[in-house]
This record gives C-alpha cells, structure tokens and sequence, in this order.
C-alpha cells in the first residue's frame, strides 16, 4: 500500500484486478463462484493443518459477508493447502506479479504488516483482517494500516531511513526498465518530499498523528485511499 497520486479513472478496474493478484488468495483462477461455496462445509477443516475461526466469529471481526469469506478461504487454501503461509512462500507468490524487478524486500516488509502475531505465518484470520482494514477499512483505519506498513520497526515514528528502505524496495520491484526511466536519485527525492509534506515540526520524523493529519488534508492521497471501495 502506496500513498501515490491516483490513477486515472480508466485504468481504475485494471489496478484494483491487480491488487487483488497481489494477494495470495485472490486470483481470479482461484476464485470459484459464491454457488460452488456450500455453507454446510463453511471450511472443510479436516483438510488443512491451521484451523481458521467459524465463518459467523470472521464476519463480526472483518467488513466481509459470510459468502466473501467463503470464496477468499476457498482460493487461500488453494494456494495455501497447510491453512497458513510463511514469509518464503508468500515473496514467491509475490514475485509472480512482478517478474521485471526484485519484489522481495517489498513482500517482506508487507508481510511483516499482515504477520501481526509475529509467528512467522499469515493465516486466513491474519490475511482477512488486513484485507478488510485495506478494501473496507474506513479512511483513519487505511491510513494507520499504512503507517504500520512505514514504520518498519514498530517505534510509533517514521524515520528518513525506514522511509528510503521502503522507497528503494518498490523502485527494486518496478523494476529497471519502466517508462518514464526511473532516475537512480529518485527514491531519495521522494523521501525528501515525503519528509517536507509530513514531518511538520521538523523533528527528522513523521509521527502518526502528523502521517494521518497529512494525508487527509492531500486531495490525491484521499483519491487514492479510496480506490479500492467496494472492490470485492
């Protein structure tokens, strides 16, 4: 989750089909219709080794109906026979989506936001609740979501150089040979950006108060917190 400049309305339905690519459980291939979901075998858990919590105990806690959850477990444990994935597995299916650069340091970082019990594993509970906050999460939840996301190591601030690690990891993960070229300064300028924008008593770090008091006064950064409304 980047806090960029929207795309343009054509090419909105294109982006959000990729973002859900990105995500372990949502291709489209393993997303079987809502009619092929019985309730009455709500997870076949005698087949997967993590047990997820009950569909009705999933619904409370996420913004997701009954027959959501049924086709994202349904094509999770698709790609996730064992009911959890581990940081290896989740950069592979990651780098699929990205086959011109590097997108490993950038699926670590995302899967250190989803791993919140901090065991090593995403489980269906894991990835469905940060799926929420990110598709049906209201604008203060996506944007502490991101912040998490930022703040790589969990101190409650962001610093210039946790900034430039995540900048250079998504530069890695376009790749070289995008269009416009990419300037090797680049990452660096969009810190410094970042940092004039954010950082408002220019302490060297952007707290979340000044993250979320920023990014809800940017008209292009509330365009793009909303652009996966509804997506699913």
């Amino acid at each position: 989750m980047a806090i960029c400049n929207p795309p343009s309305s054509q090419s909105k339905k294109t982006i959000k089909q990729r973002f859900l690519k990105l995500l372990p459980c949502c291709g489209p291939s393993a997303a079987p219709s809502v009619s092929q979901c019985n309730i009455e075998d709500d997870f076949e858990l005698s087949t997967v080794c993590h047990r997820p919590e009950g569909l009705d105990k999933l619904q409370e806690q996420t913004k997701f109906t009954k027959k959501e959850l049924q086709v994202l477990y349904r094509g999770f444990k698709n790609e996730c026979p064992s009911g959890a994935v581990n940081e290896e597995t989740f950069k592979l299916i990651y780098s699929q989506f990205f086959p011109q650069g590097d997108s490993s340091t950038y699926a670590h970082f995302l899967f250190e936001a989803f791993d919140t019990n901090k065991n090593g594993s995403v489980s269906f509970e894991d990835f469905v609740a940060g799926l929420s906050i990110i598709l049906r999460g209201s604008i203060n939840d996506r944007l502490n979501w991101a912040f998490n996301l930022y703040d790589l190591n969990k101190d409650g601030c962001i610093t210039k150089e946790e900034m430039m690690d995540i900048m250079k990891s998504i530069y890695d993960m376009m790749g070289k040979y995008t269009y416009p070229c990419m300037q090797e300064d680049a990452p660096r300028e969009h810190v410094e950006n970042f940092f004039q924008k954010m950082d408002r008593n220019k302490d060297g770090v952007v707290t979340i108060e000044e993250f979320i008091e920023s990014c809800q006064k940017d008209e292009n950064i509330m365009q793009s917190m909303q652009l996966f409304d509804n997506v699913i």
